[in-house]
């Protein structure tokens, strides 16, 4: 857990070797956070990536990410995350420094503004429209759902079904609006997948009358092997 910059930094390190191992460029597919992560390394190292592919990030902010930072439950938030984030970077070898605080403020509407004039190329300039398809050779794609209640065996959706109600009457995935999620290319912005669908959590209960989420990430595979990538 950190701010995009230092994310997107320190996966521009690790591209490096990647990039070396395949003898060619990186194809970067975030989701979430993991989308502006991706923009800073492709930024840092153009040269390394061929494609970032976003999906179902807060490029303009998340309302949800508005209400917690900065209210009462900004603090306790911080510390369950930074102690989660601080388990699982032990359990992998990491090494990182958690600052959830800083992570979520990167996805408010103010903290994604100031991200976007860092690192802009992709983001659309319209309110709800696509952005530039490639900047500097890198290739630019996203996708987002709108579901919410998709699985009533998932109980995942019950918290998503209460974020949710951030966005009043606005579509979205339960963390992250519909036009919010537009990036570069919009291959599609209204699966009935909610935020956790969007990876086939939990457990792989996305709804039964949707593209299995697995299948989304095959056709875009297929996708940048077609175009050269």
């Amino acid at each position: 857990f950190n701010d995009s910059e230092q994310r997107g930094a320190e996966l521009a390190r690790q591209i490096v070797p990647w990039a070396a191992a395949g003898g060619g460029k990186v194809n970067l597919i975030g989701h979430s956070q993991g989308s502006p992560t991706s923009r800073v390394a492709a930024s840092l190292r153009p040269d390394l990536v061929a494609s970032v592919t976003s999906v179902g990030s807060p490029h303009k902010g998340s309302p949800v990410a508005d209400l917690i930072h900065g209210s009462p439950a900004d603090g306790l938030a911080a510390s369950l995350g930074n102690a989660l984030g601080s388990l699982i970077d032990l359990l992998s070898g990491g090494g990182y420094n958690q600052d959830l605080q800083s992570s979520l403020y990167s996805l408010t509407t103010e903290g994604s503004a100031e991200f976007n004039n860092f690192a802009p190329a992709g983001v659309p300039a319209s309110a709800c429209g696509e952005g530039a398809y490639s900047s500097n050779g890198v290739r630019f794609y996203s996708w987002g759902g709108t579901g919410v209640l998709t699985n009533v065996l998932d109980p995942s959706d019950v918290l998503l079904g209460t974020t949710s109600l951030a966005f009043t009457f606005s579509p979205n995935d339960g963390l992250v609006g519909r036009c919010s999620s537009h990036f570069g290319k919009v291959i599609r912005d209204n699966y009935f997948m909610n935020h956790l669908d969007e990876v086939n959590q939990a457990l792989g209960l996305h709804s039964l009358f949707e593209t299995d989420p697995k299948t989304v990430f095959r056709q875009q595979a297929n996708r940048l092997r077609n175009a050269g990538l």
